[in-house]
């Protein structure tokens, strides 16, 4: 006799055993996930057979742990008919019964620590709490300092009160040839900060912020890469807005066209941060400073849409959301650049990079010919610092022809 779950998946028999009474929840959380009706069919299928070999087992609901997954898998896989994704379909019926309180939380014994994580852990927290730094920040800080250590200290203990200046040098001496410029500046600057760390917090004796060598890295060497005005004209063009991909991005690309957010502040918008009838947009910035900024009339329009006919449904409070399941916000910066990405390639234009950046860029330097100081600029795209933007004077052609010297033998 047939059994229909969730009103659209059709099994051979009603599910059996412990979970059995769980799995149309799980179908229909499936469901709101956006998964398809065939992935759904497969997760329900798995969940009742894997509640079926529970109750042929006499297994409670209470002692269902990672161990009875394992063993339920590999007891499939010795009858030919494991798939590859089995495991993380189980995985997800397994989680979704633990955040119900179905079944217990999984019990995980602390691994124990290194010497060496001690103290990188250590570092990491008072750079997310005492110093409030971006997640990318202390994620490359936590990486270079690591390695740093593991290259002073080994597998044995730290003694930071062993480090010398020379242990220092040395160290940058032999990493920064093999870096990129960027990377090599990068890693003296997460050794300078882990020194102030370890001297304030009593860990260091002395001072040797000093002895890390510094890394020639000219201030503003390079021109900003800005996308041209024409080419963000013909990408928005090429967005098919009849899709809720389409919408979506439409928006995303309008928001860093008009706005200059950078892609992390695109990624975390929340639908509380759309005040309608102000006008106005916040935005959380670098350091988890928040700024409000206006809306401009077709970028509110492009989110509205997307919101009433592109938007899934979700309890995500975030305003874009991926389009394929599991429906949830965009995890990163990363994804908004893939977004970019993958519309500069449909559009088969030329831009500079393929990342969200450029916007950024364009959006200065368009006001800036449009006769905006760099004052105005540095408020509109919320510089700290007066220096980061003076970057955008080397796009003004025309000022600096003013300052050119003339060319020795040249026309009087």
């Amino acid at each position: 006799m047939k059994y229909i779950v969730n009103g659209d998946l059709v099994l051979s028999r009603a599910p059996e055993g412990p979970l059995a009474t769980h799995v149309g929840g799980f179908a229909r959380w499936a469901s709101e996930q956006g998964y398809a009706r065939y992935s759904r069919y497969r997760q329900v299928l798995l969940a009742t057979c894997f509640s079926r070999w529970l109750g042929r087992r006499l297994i409670g609901v209470r002692q269902v742990s990672s161990e009875q997954v394992f063993r339920y898998l590999r007891s499939r896989a010795r009858r030919g008919r494991r798939r590859r994704d089995d495991a993380a379909a189980l995985r997800q019926f397994v989680d979704f019964l633990r955040r119900g309180g179905v079944i217990p939380a999984e019990k995980i014994t602390p691994t124990r620590l290194t010497p060496i994580e001690h103290v990188v852990q250590a570092f990491e927290q008072y750079l997310r709490v005492d110093r409030a730094l971006a997640c990318a920040t202390v994620v490359n800080y936590r990486f270079f300092i690591r390695r740093f250590l593991t290259d002073r200290f080994g597998r044995g203990p730290v003694s930071l009160s062993q480090l010398q200046a020379r242990d220092i040098m040395r160290y940058v001496q032999r990493q920064a040839p093999r870096l990129h410029l960027k990377r090599a500046k990068l890693l003296t600057t997460a050794l300078r900060s882990f020194l102030r760390y370890a001297r304030y917090h009593g860990i260091l004796t002395q001072d040797l912020t000093a002895a890390v060598p510094a890394v020639a890295n000219w201030s503003m060497s390079a021109i900003p890469r800005a996308i041209a005005p024409d080419a963000v004209h013909q990408l928005l063009a090429s967005i098919n807005r009849g899709t809720v991909r389409g919408r979506r991005d439409y928006a995303i690309l309008l928001l860093l066209a008009r706005l200059g957010l950078r892609a992390g502040e695109v990624a975390s918008l929340e639908l509380d941060d759309l005040d309608w009838e102000a006008g106005h947009v916040t935005v959380r910035g670098k350091r988890g400073v928040r700024a409000a900024l206006p809306l401009p009339a077709d970028v509110g329009a492009a989110v509205a849409r997307y919101l009433r006919r592109g938007r899934p449904r979700s309890p995500s409070r975030r305003v874009f959301l991926r389009t394929h399941a599991p429906i949830r916000g965009f995890a990163g910066a990363s994804a908004i650049d893939n977004v970019v990405g993958r519309a500069i390639e449909h559009a088969a234009i030329q831009a500079p990079t393929k990342g969200a950046h450029q916007f950024r860029h364009g959006l200065a330097t368009q006001m800036l010919r449009r006769g905006a100081s760099l004052t105005e600029i540095g408020e509109i795209l919320r510089h700290r610092s007066v220096e980061t933007t003076t970057i955008y004077a080397k796009v003004d052609l025309d000022a600096l022809r003013t300052l050119a010297l003339p060319w020795p033998g040249g026309a009087r």
